[in-house]
């Protein structure tokens, strides 16, 4: 029996090693192809307990883009507990008469908004569904205040971001994103995202001028618009404009007369202002008057040291177990020390539902939050290197190679992040070790069902099969994840691309095939 048994375990090696060749053979002729060899390739491929099965380029580093996700949702997952909860609140004197400011205080919440949480998968939503109100937790608390009896505020609405520093931006992230909703500016205060629709609507005819407006309709923008409607079957050419630190948006250029609405998510400037504007027009609303004007608490950030030096300063009591299904809240610290005689609280959803709308959308505003709630839990502020210099002892932690990644952000919007394919399937094969993992897993989008893969693996059989991040930045492009294969197994991938042609998806179309490739072979 014993030479059988060497036999058969020979014939399967043989086998395996046919294959791993076949399909070394066959990545190298796809990323060979003319329209994608000037791009640089990085490719790893795993079994789930990290046996190498295929690598290119696997120790060289690349931008992550929105891969970088990856690394913020496990590392809040794993260190905040996937029930953790954050609060904003509102506090101010008691009475009908309040004297003094009424402060909206946040708590790092991502989703203080309209939004529905958790992640309805596409086929599960309901058509014809109306439209949340945006505004709708900001609209209950304004009810739960009006109905404490204050009909009077001598002072102003305060909106206070102080829980966290004010940092807007990390750095290298494009002036010419910090327009767009995606790269809003990140805020202990935020409401819907930190972003505003901006709606363009034809004239009737030809020549006649186009409706331009922003929902909701606070008032915090100013509109410079100049949109000429122009004949039917004409491409749209709609310009949006704001300069760093303006209130004005200039939206000009022109919309077909035949054209839907044109719908942009741009960015609030100062979320906390916004938040307290809309938070003073709603108390008036509902008969509460305001002496004051509606303005932003921020704190200014006091740290000198560089960036990297402070997320390179070791954590060593940062637990290297997974926190587990813990409930606790987080919360701003009240100037009257919690116990305000007017306190109004809204308790966001659980942290485990918010990553999976973060990787499912790949929301950048979110996963900075979470960055940021990682710095303020575990190191000394949280601050963005507080947050990225967790993270990193993290992954430190979780055995990944020090020189195999660098973070500046918590998104991947940062051009200065970097990482390598085998750091990224050794975080991917480290979350398959851990009691979070199922949960986990669901936040990542999946191939021809939903979120940044509904287009992509629509046939089968890699449709439902593909468990996997998507990053575009720039020229650089990432796709990582878990694949479902012929055999029956699951196997670790991680695809890395940067300096492709611009203007092209050919390198998307390669990195689709590869996936399929890996799935055939494996």
């Amino acid at each position: 029996m014993r030479p059988f048994s060497l036999g058969v375990a020979f014939l399967a090696f043989s086998a395996t090693a046919v294959a791993q060749s076949s399909l070394a053979a066959q990545i190298g002729a796809m990323v060979a192809e003319p329209a994608v060899i000037r791009a640089h390739w990085g490719v790893m491929v795993t079994a789930l307990d990290g046996t190498s099965i295929f690598a290119l380029n696997e120790g060289q580093l690349f931008q992550p883009a929105s891969n970088a996700k990856l690394f913020t949702t496990t590392a809040a997952v794993h260190l905040l507990g996937e029930n953790r909860r954050f609060t904003t609140s509102v506090e101010g004197a008691a009475g009908a008469t309040m004297q003094g400011d009424l402060t909206l205080r946040g708590g790092g919440d991502a989703n203080f908004s309209g939004s529905d949480v958790p992640y309805v998968e596409p086929a599960d939503r309901p058509k014809g569904a109306a439209k949340a109100d945006p505004l709708r937790d900001l609209a209950e608390m304004a009810d739960r205040v009006a109905a404490t009896g204050l009909k009077h505020v001598t002072g102003d609405v305060v909106g206070d971001d102080t829980f966290f520093p004010w940092e807007p931006y990390a750095p290298d992230w494009a002036a010419d994103d910090l327009v767009w909703g995606y790269g809003a500016p990140v805020s202990a205060l935020t409401v819907m995202d930190s972003q505003l629709q901006l709606k363009v609507v034809a004239g009737a005819r030809a020549g006649a001028a186009a409706a331009v407006m922003l929902d909701p309709a606070v008032g915090f923008y100013t509109l410079q618009t100049s949109v000429a409607t122009v004949p039917a079957k004409t491409a749209d050419a709609v310009q949006v404009d704001r300069a760093l630190g303006s209130k004005v948006l200039t939206v000009s250029g022109t919309i077909a007369a035949d054209s839907k609405v044109f719908v942009e998510e741009v960015a609030i400037d100062d979320p906390a202002a916004y938040s307290a504007a809309a938070f003073k027009s709603l108390l008036e609303a509902r008969g509460v008057t305001v002496d004051g004007v509606a303005r932003a608490a921020h704190r200014t950030p006091l740290e000198t040291a560089g960036f990297l030096k402070q997320t390179r300063e070791p954590l060593p009591n940062l637990p290297t177990a997974a926190l587990g299904p813990v409930s606790k809240f987080i919360t701003g610290q009240s100037v009257c020390m919690d116990a305000c005689p007017l306190r109004v609280e809204h308790v966001s959803p659980t942290l485990i539902e918010d990553v999976v709308a973060t990787n499912k959308e790949s929301q950048n505003l979110h996963a900075e939050l979470l960055l940021r709630q990682l710095g303020k839990a575990y190191g000394s502020d949280g601050s963005i290197a507080q947050g990225a210099r967790v993270v990193r002892q993290f992954l430190l932690n979780a055995g990944l190679d020090k020189d195999d990644f660098v973070f500046y952000d918590g998104s991947g919007l940062s051009g200065h992040d970097l990482v390598t394919p085998r750091a990224v399937a050794r975080l991917l094969q480290f979350a398959t070790t851990q009691p979070w993992f199922a949960d986990w897993r669901r936040s990542l989008p999946v191939g021809g069902v939903d979120g940044s893969l509904t287009g992509r693996f629509p046939k089968e059989p890699l449709k439902g099969h593909v468990f996997a991040k998507t990053g575009t930045l720039g020229e650089a492009r990432a796709l990582s994840g878990y694949v479902d294969c012929a055999s029956g197994r699951t196997v670790i991938f991680s695809i890395l691309v940067g300096n492709h042609v611009p203007g092209t998806s050919a390198d998307r179309d390669v990195m689709d095939r590869i996936v399929a490739a890996i799935a055939a072979a494996n």
